[in-house]
Protein backbone atom coordinates (compact mmCIF):
# COMPACT_ATOMS: atom_id res chain seq x y z
CA UNK A 1 0.00 0.00 0.00
CA UNK A 2 1.32 3.39 -1.21
CA UNK A 3 1.36 6.64 1.23
CA UNK A 4 -0.16 9.44 0.25
CA UNK A 5 1.85 12.20 -1.02
CA UNK A 6 1.37 14.50 1.59
CA UNK A 7 1.72 11.49 4.46
CA UNK A 8 5.32 10.93 2.36
CA UNK A 9 6.17 14.31 2.58
CA UNK A 10 5.54 14.80 6.38
CA UNK A 11 7.61 11.66 7.24
CA UNK A 12 10.22 13.07 5.15
CA UNK A 13 10.30 16.08 6.73
CA UNK A 14 10.36 14.46 10.16
CA UNK A 15 13.39 12.36 9.49
CA UNK A 16 15.64 15.45 7.73
CA UNK A 17 14.86 18.32 9.91
CA UNK A 18 17.78 17.05 12.39
CA UNK A 19 20.43 19.29 10.19
CA UNK A 20 20.04 22.50 8.34
CA UNK A 21 18.93 22.73 4.87
CA UNK A 22 21.94 22.76 2.63
CA UNK A 23 21.27 24.56 -0.49
CA UNK A 24 23.21 24.64 -3.81
CA UNK A 25 22.41 27.04 -6.73
CA UNK A 26 22.65 25.52 -10.37
CA UNK A 27 22.53 28.54 -12.90
CA UNK A 28 24.08 28.27 -16.63
CA UNK A 29 22.86 28.04 -20.09
CA UNK A 30 21.71 25.11 -21.93
CA UNK A 31 23.71 22.62 -20.84
CA UNK A 32 22.80 23.09 -17.01
CA UNK A 33 19.40 23.14 -18.07
CA UNK A 34 20.92 19.45 -19.67
CA UNK A 35 19.72 18.24 -22.90
CA UNK A 36 20.15 14.21 -22.16
CA UNK A 37 17.20 12.30 -22.64
CA UNK A 38 16.59 9.51 -20.19
CA UNK A 39 16.42 6.69 -21.88
CA UNK A 40 20.38 6.90 -22.87
CA UNK A 41 20.70 6.36 -18.68
CA UNK A 42 21.09 2.58 -19.72
CA UNK A 43 24.19 2.92 -21.42
CA UNK A 44 25.83 4.51 -18.63
CA UNK A 45 26.13 0.23 -17.72
CA UNK A 46 28.43 -0.65 -20.63
CA UNK A 47 31.18 0.61 -19.26
CA UNK A 48 32.45 -1.25 -17.03
CA UNK A 49 34.10 2.33 -15.36
CA UNK A 50 30.83 3.55 -15.42
CA UNK A 51 29.02 0.73 -14.07
CA UNK A 52 29.09 1.58 -10.61
CA UNK A 53 27.68 5.33 -11.70
CA UNK A 54 24.50 3.99 -12.88
CA UNK A 55 23.96 1.48 -9.83
CA UNK A 56 24.30 4.99 -7.38
CA UNK A 57 21.74 6.42 -10.25
CA UNK A 58 18.82 3.19 -9.82
CA UNK A 59 16.32 2.06 -6.81
CA UNK A 60 15.95 -0.76 -5.70
CA UNK A 61 13.31 -1.39 -8.82
CA UNK A 62 16.10 -1.17 -11.33
CA UNK A 63 14.91 2.41 -12.01
CA UNK A 64 16.14 5.80 -11.97
CA UNK A 65 16.00 6.62 -8.49
CA UNK A 66 13.96 9.68 -6.81
CA UNK A 67 15.69 11.33 -3.97
CA UNK A 68 14.48 11.02 -0.73
CA UNK A 69 15.94 13.70 1.63
CA UNK A 70 16.55 16.28 -1.68
CA UNK A 71 14.34 18.66 -3.32
CA UNK A 72 14.87 21.24 -6.63
CA UNK A 73 13.08 24.45 -7.90
CA UNK A 74 14.00 24.97 -11.10
CA UNK A 75 13.13 28.18 -13.12
CA UNK A 76 13.53 28.35 -17.17
CA UNK A 77 11.41 29.11 -19.81
CA UNK A 78 11.60 31.44 -23.34
CA UNK A 79 11.72 34.59 -23.66
CA UNK A 80 9.65 36.31 -20.95
CA UNK A 81 7.70 33.32 -20.35
CA UNK A 82 9.23 31.64 -16.96
CA UNK A 83 8.01 29.44 -15.01
CA UNK A 84 8.86 27.24 -11.91
CA UNK A 85 8.70 23.48 -11.45
CA UNK A 86 9.38 22.01 -7.84
CA UNK A 87 9.05 18.85 -5.93
CA UNK A 88 11.45 16.08 -4.70
CA UNK A 89 14.42 15.29 -7.16
CA UNK A 90 14.21 12.50 -9.86
CA UNK A 91 14.74 12.70 -13.05
CA UNK A 92 12.99 15.07 -15.33
CA UNK A 93 15.06 18.24 -14.42
CA UNK A 94 16.82 18.73 -17.18
CA UNK A 95 15.68 20.92 -20.19
CA UNK A 96 11.80 21.59 -20.40
CA UNK A 97 9.73 23.02 -22.64
CA UNK A 98 7.00 23.14 -19.78
CA UNK A 99 8.98 24.67 -16.86
CA UNK A 100 6.27 23.18 -14.54
CA UNK A 101 6.04 19.17 -16.57
CA UNK A 102 8.76 16.27 -17.23
CA UNK A 103 10.79 17.31 -19.81
CA UNK A 104 12.34 13.63 -20.36
CA UNK A 105 16.24 14.87 -19.70
CA UNK A 106 18.50 15.22 -17.03
CA UNK A 107 21.68 17.87 -16.83
CA UNK A 108 24.12 17.78 -14.09
CA UNK A 109 21.35 18.19 -11.49
CA UNK A 110 20.35 14.84 -11.20
CA UNK A 111 23.82 13.28 -9.80
CA UNK A 112 24.65 16.58 -8.43
CA UNK A 113 21.60 16.11 -5.93
CA UNK A 114 22.05 12.24 -5.31
CA UNK A 115 25.80 12.50 -4.66
CA UNK A 116 24.88 15.39 -1.63
CA UNK A 117 22.26 13.13 -0.64
CA UNK A 118 24.66 10.45 -0.25
CA UNK A 119 27.33 12.86 1.66
CA UNK A 120 24.59 13.14 4.63
CA UNK A 121 25.00 16.74 5.70
CA UNK A 122 21.41 17.58 5.94
CA UNK A 123 18.31 17.66 3.62
CA UNK A 124 19.12 19.33 0.53
CA UNK A 125 17.43 22.14 -2.07
CA UNK A 126 18.92 22.56 -5.19
CA UNK A 127 17.92 25.54 -6.86
CA UNK A 128 18.41 25.94 -10.17
CA UNK A 129 17.72 28.55 -12.78
CA UNK A 130 18.94 28.04 -16.55
CA UNK A 131 18.31 29.13 -20.33
CA UNK A 132 19.54 28.25 -23.77
CA UNK A 133 21.42 30.51 -25.85
CA UNK A 134 22.78 32.79 -22.99
CA UNK A 135 26.07 35.13 -22.80
CA UNK A 136 28.20 36.13 -19.62
CA UNK A 137 29.36 39.13 -21.36
CA UNK A 138 25.40 40.00 -22.02
CA UNK A 139 22.97 37.86 -20.28
CA UNK A 140 24.69 37.24 -17.16
CA UNK A 141 26.67 40.29 -16.69
CA UNK A 142 26.69 41.21 -12.79
CA UNK A 143 27.36 44.58 -12.07
CA UNK A 144 31.02 44.13 -10.95
CA UNK A 145 31.60 43.66 -14.89
CA UNK A 146 30.57 47.46 -15.46
CA UNK A 147 28.29 48.33 -18.45
CA UNK A 148 27.78 46.48 -21.19
CA UNK A 149 30.10 47.65 -24.02
CA UNK A 150 28.01 47.81 -26.78
CA UNK A 151 30.26 47.04 -30.08
CA UNK A 152 30.22 48.97 -33.36
CA UNK A 153 27.91 45.61 -34.78
CA UNK A 154 25.80 46.06 -31.71
CA UNK A 155 24.61 49.48 -32.68
CA UNK A 156 24.57 48.57 -36.94
CA UNK A 157 22.00 46.10 -36.15
CA UNK A 158 20.33 47.76 -32.51
CA UNK A 159 20.90 44.42 -30.83
CA UNK A 160 21.97 44.21 -27.15
CA UNK A 161 21.01 47.32 -25.50
CA UNK A 162 21.96 48.27 -22.27
CA UNK A 163 18.66 47.92 -20.57
CA UNK A 164 18.50 44.53 -21.34
CA UNK A 165 22.01 43.82 -20.29
CA UNK A 166 22.52 41.13 -16.99
CA UNK A 167 18.82 40.00 -17.38
CA UNK A 168 19.00 36.48 -16.15
CA UNK A 169 21.86 37.32 -13.77
CA UNK A 170 18.79 39.37 -12.16
CA UNK A 171 15.95 36.86 -12.90
CA UNK A 172 18.32 34.03 -11.76
CA UNK A 173 19.00 36.15 -7.92
CA UNK A 174 15.49 37.52 -7.72
CA UNK A 175 14.33 33.47 -7.75
CA UNK A 176 17.21 32.70 -5.51
CA UNK A 177 16.05 35.06 -3.04
CA UNK A 178 12.34 34.20 -3.33
CA UNK A 179 13.17 30.64 -2.44
CA UNK A 180 15.40 31.73 0.15
CA UNK A 181 12.58 33.54 1.99
CA UNK A 182 10.46 30.76 2.26
CA UNK A 183 12.49 27.50 2.27
CA UNK A 184 9.57 25.47 3.12
CA UNK A 185 7.03 26.39 0.04
CA UNK A 186 9.49 24.12 -2.48
CA UNK A 187 11.14 21.77 0.50
CA UNK A 188 9.10 20.10 3.37
CA UNK A 189 12.21 19.31 4.81
CA UNK A 190 12.71 22.67 6.03
CA UNK A 191 12.54 23.11 9.57
CA UNK A 192 12.70 27.21 10.76
CA UNK A 193 14.28 26.13 13.97
CA UNK A 194 17.52 24.53 12.00
CA UNK A 195 17.36 27.23 9.61
CA UNK A 196 19.38 26.55 6.30
CA UNK A 197 23.14 26.80 4.68
CA UNK A 198 24.05 27.88 1.53
CA UNK A 199 26.52 25.65 0.93
CA UNK A 200 27.36 25.91 -2.57
CA UNK A 201 27.30 27.73 -6.36
CA UNK A 202 27.58 25.54 -9.54
CA UNK A 203 28.16 27.79 -12.63
CA UNK A 204 28.15 25.87 -16.01
CA UNK A 205 27.77 28.15 -19.28
CA UNK A 206 30.10 29.36 -22.02
CA UNK A 207 29.56 27.94 -25.40
CA UNK A 208 27.57 31.13 -26.37
CA UNK A 209 30.55 33.18 -25.60
CA UNK A 210 33.25 30.98 -27.45
CA UNK A 211 31.38 31.42 -30.40
CA UNK A 212 31.00 35.14 -30.35
CA UNK A 213 33.41 36.31 -32.71
CA UNK A 214 31.66 39.96 -32.69
CA UNK A 215 32.23 41.00 -28.43
CA UNK A 216 35.72 38.35 -28.97
CA UNK A 217 37.20 39.53 -32.37
CA UNK A 218 39.58 36.95 -33.75
CA UNK A 219 43.21 38.25 -33.02
CA UNK A 220 45.69 37.64 -35.96
CA UNK A 221 47.49 34.47 -36.22
CA UNK A 222 50.62 34.42 -33.41
CA UNK A 223 49.14 37.43 -31.57
CA UNK A 224 50.08 37.30 -27.97
CA UNK A 225 47.33 36.93 -24.76
CA UNK A 226 43.92 35.42 -24.73
CA UNK A 227 41.07 36.77 -27.07
CA UNK A 228 38.70 35.56 -24.46
CA UNK A 229 40.44 37.43 -21.62
CA UNK A 230 37.36 39.66 -20.87
CA UNK A 231 35.79 36.44 -19.88
CA UNK A 232 37.58 35.58 -17.05
CA UNK A 233 37.27 38.95 -16.09
CA UNK A 234 33.26 39.18 -16.22
CA UNK A 235 34.15 35.45 -14.39
CA UNK A 236 35.53 36.84 -11.57
CA UNK A 237 33.31 39.63 -11.05
CA UNK A 238 29.78 37.25 -11.57
CA UNK A 239 32.00 35.22 -8.59
CA UNK A 240 31.99 38.82 -6.33
CA UNK A 241 28.79 39.35 -7.18
CA UNK A 242 27.26 36.66 -6.29
CA UNK A 243 28.49 36.28 -3.24
CA UNK A 244 27.72 39.94 -2.37
CA UNK A 245 24.09 39.68 -3.37
CA UNK A 246 23.97 36.45 -1.28
CA UNK A 247 25.55 37.40 1.59
CA UNK A 248 27.99 34.56 1.59
CA UNK A 249 31.55 36.20 1.27
CA UNK A 250 32.90 32.42 0.87
CA UNK A 251 30.72 30.18 -0.82
CA UNK A 252 31.93 27.68 -2.85
CA UNK A 253 31.63 28.20 -5.88
CA UNK A 254 32.60 25.61 -8.97
CA UNK A 255 33.21 26.38 -12.57
CA UNK A 256 32.17 23.59 -15.31
CA UNK A 257 34.71 24.29 -17.76
CA UNK A 258 33.32 23.46 -21.27
CA UNK A 259 34.96 20.51 -22.78
CA UNK A 260 32.57 19.13 -26.09
CA UNK A 261 34.63 17.80 -28.41
CA UNK A 262 36.68 16.05 -25.22
CA UNK A 263 40.99 15.38 -25.61
CA UNK A 264 40.42 16.74 -28.96
CA UNK A 265 39.66 20.27 -28.87
CA UNK A 266 38.81 21.34 -32.33
CA UNK A 267 40.51 24.27 -32.84
CA UNK A 268 42.64 26.91 -31.11
CA UNK A 269 39.91 28.98 -29.85
CA UNK A 270 37.82 26.23 -28.11
CA UNK A 271 40.76 25.47 -26.33
CA UNK A 272 41.56 28.78 -25.21
CA UNK A 273 38.15 29.72 -24.26
CA UNK A 274 38.27 26.35 -21.65
CA UNK A 275 41.96 28.32 -20.11
CA UNK A 276 39.60 31.43 -19.71
CA UNK A 277 37.01 30.05 -17.96
CA UNK A 278 39.09 27.86 -15.70
CA UNK A 279 41.28 31.04 -14.91
CA UNK A 280 39.54 32.39 -12.13
CA UNK A 281 40.31 29.66 -9.89
CA UNK A 282 43.86 30.52 -9.78
CA UNK A 283 43.48 33.83 -8.20
CA UNK A 284 44.88 34.30 -4.94
CA UNK A 285 41.33 35.62 -3.63
CA UNK A 286 39.47 32.62 -4.62
CA UNK A 287 42.22 30.14 -3.17
CA UNK A 288 40.25 27.26 -1.55
CA UNK A 289 37.01 28.47 -2.60
CA UNK A 290 36.56 28.15 -6.14
CA UNK A 291 37.47 25.27 -8.40
CA UNK A 292 37.22 24.65 -12.27
CA UNK A 293 36.30 21.48 -12.88
CA UNK A 294 36.96 20.37 -16.21
CA UNK A 295 34.07 18.34 -18.05
CA UNK A 296 36.39 17.31 -21.20
CA UNK A 297 37.60 14.01 -19.52
CA UNK A 298 33.44 13.41 -20.02
CA UNK A 299 32.99 13.74 -23.29
CA UNK A 300 32.27 10.36 -25.15
CA UNK A 301 34.88 9.91 -27.36
CA UNK A 302 33.24 6.65 -28.93
CA UNK A 303 30.00 8.43 -29.43
CA UNK A 304 32.13 11.26 -30.07
CA UNK A 305 33.62 9.70 -32.99
CA UNK A 306 30.68 7.98 -34.32
CA UNK A 307 29.13 11.26 -34.32
CA UNK A 308 31.72 12.74 -36.50
CA UNK A 309 30.75 9.83 -39.32
CA UNK A 310 27.02 10.92 -39.09
CA UNK A 311 28.22 14.32 -39.78
CA UNK A 312 29.97 13.08 -42.67
CA UNK A 313 26.29 11.57 -43.73
CA UNK A 314 24.99 14.97 -43.43
CA UNK A 315 27.52 16.57 -45.25
CA UNK A 316 27.36 14.25 -47.91
CA UNK A 317 23.88 14.74 -48.67
CA UNK A 318 24.46 18.47 -48.74
CA UNK A 319 26.69 17.65 -51.44
CA UNK A 320 24.40 15.33 -53.38
CA UNK A 321 21.48 18.06 -53.03
CA UNK A 322 23.17 21.02 -53.91
CA UNK A 323 25.72 19.17 -57.02
CA UNK A 324 28.95 19.37 -55.02
CA UNK A 325 32.10 19.38 -57.64
CA UNK A 326 33.56 16.03 -55.67
CA UNK A 327 29.89 14.70 -55.48
CA UNK A 328 28.55 11.79 -57.19
CA UNK A 329 25.93 14.30 -57.96
CA UNK A 330 28.44 17.05 -59.69
CA UNK A 331 26.38 16.80 -63.16
CA UNK A 332 23.53 17.21 -61.63
CA UNK A 333 21.87 14.09 -63.12
CA UNK A 334 21.02 12.32 -60.10
CA UNK A 335 17.37 11.89 -59.04
CA UNK A 336 15.78 12.75 -55.62
CA UNK A 337 15.58 9.15 -55.25
CA UNK A 338 19.04 8.06 -56.70
CA UNK A 339 20.53 10.73 -54.01
CA UNK A 340 18.39 8.58 -50.96
CA UNK A 341 19.38 5.75 -51.99
CA UNK A 342 23.39 6.94 -52.42
CA UNK A 343 23.56 8.04 -49.37
CA UNK A 344 22.10 5.00 -47.96
CA UNK A 345 24.55 2.65 -48.83
CA UNK A 346 27.35 5.76 -48.18
CA UNK A 347 26.18 5.38 -44.32
CA UNK A 348 25.95 1.61 -44.42
CA UNK A 349 29.89 1.60 -45.29
CA UNK A 350 30.79 4.60 -42.90
CA UNK A 351 28.74 3.34 -39.75
CA UNK A 352 28.79 -0.33 -38.86
CA UNK A 353 25.11 -1.25 -37.93
CA UNK A 354 26.69 -1.99 -34.07
CA UNK A 355 27.91 1.27 -34.10
CA UNK A 356 24.60 2.71 -35.41
CA UNK A 357 22.95 0.93 -32.56
CA UNK A 358 25.33 2.18 -30.14
CA UNK A 359 25.02 5.97 -31.03
CA UNK A 360 21.07 5.23 -30.58
CA UNK A 361 21.66 4.17 -27.11
CA UNK A 362 23.97 6.69 -25.95
CA UNK A 363 23.18 9.74 -27.48
CA UNK A 364 20.07 12.30 -27.76
CA UNK A 365 21.30 15.48 -29.01
CA UNK A 366 24.23 17.45 -30.88
CA UNK A 367 27.36 17.61 -29.89
CA UNK A 368 27.27 21.26 -28.44
CA UNK A 369 25.06 19.71 -25.77
CA UNK A 370 27.75 16.51 -25.06
CA UNK A 371 25.94 14.45 -27.43
CA UNK A 372 22.73 14.21 -24.96
CA UNK A 373 24.62 11.20 -23.15
CA UNK A 374 23.56 10.91 -19.95
CA UNK A 375 26.98 9.01 -18.93
CA UNK A 376 28.66 12.47 -19.50
CA UNK A 377 26.15 14.75 -17.64
CA UNK A 378 25.95 12.34 -14.87
CA UNK A 379 29.66 11.93 -14.23
CA UNK A 380 30.02 16.28 -14.91
CA UNK A 381 27.08 16.17 -11.85
CA UNK A 382 29.51 14.26 -9.37
CA UNK A 383 32.37 15.83 -10.20
CA UNK A 384 30.61 18.90 -9.38
CA UNK A 385 29.54 17.87 -6.20
CA UNK A 386 33.27 15.73 -5.35
CA UNK A 387 34.67 19.50 -5.88
CA UNK A 388 32.33 21.34 -3.68
CA UNK A 389 32.44 18.28 -0.97
CA UNK A 390 35.89 19.17 -0.93
CA UNK A 391 35.67 22.92 -0.56
CA UNK A 392 33.33 22.35 2.13
CA UNK A 393 35.74 20.29 4.30
CA UNK A 394 38.53 22.98 3.98
CA UNK A 395 36.76 25.45 5.40
CA UNK A 396 35.75 24.02 8.95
Amino acid sequence: MRCPLLVWFGLAAAVASAKPLQVYILVGQSNMEGHAKVETIDYIGEDPATAPLLKRMLGPDGKPAAAKNVWITYLTGTGDKNGEGFGPLTTGYGSRQDPTKDGGKIGPEYTFGLAMERAGKGPVLLIKAAWGGKSLNYDFRSAGAGPYPRTARDLETDKHPLANSGHYYRLMMAHAKQVLANPARVCPAYDPKEGYELAGFIWFQGFNDMVDSNFYPKQPKGAAGNRFALYSEYMSAFIRDVRKDLGAPKLPFVIGVMGVGGKDPRSDDNLAFREAMAAPASLPEFKGNVIAVRTAPFWDEKLGAIQDKKDKVRQMAFELKNKGKRSANADGKMTEAQQKAYLKDYEAKLIPADEAAMLKRGASNGGYHYLGCAKTFALMGEAFAEANLQMLAGQK
